[in-house]
């Protein structure tokens, strides 16, 4: 409940593989040889509980189906 957005700092994307945003756009510092994921996710800012969990739901599912991929890609190596 305490937690806030971070911002997608030059050195964080420079130590990340991944870089994954939610509508960050051309703002967004890029690097070659980054993979760059942009999830299109509604704006909890301002909305209630009840129309926030669905947004973390999906959030919590697109993790999940990252690190899938990121573990089948490493057993493939």
């Amino acid at each position: 409940s305490g937690a806030q957005p971070k911002v997608l700092t030059t050195e964080a994307v420079q130590a990340s593989d991944y870089v994954i945003t939610m509508g960050c756009g051309d703002a967004c510092p890029i690097f070659p040889g980054k993979k760059y994921l942009d999830w299109a996710l509604d704006d909890p800012a301002g909305q209630g509980v009840d129309a926030v969990r669905p947004i973390r739901d999906e959030i919590r599912g697109l993790i999940e189906g990252l690190i899938a991929e990121i573990d089948e890609r490493a057993a493939k190596a």
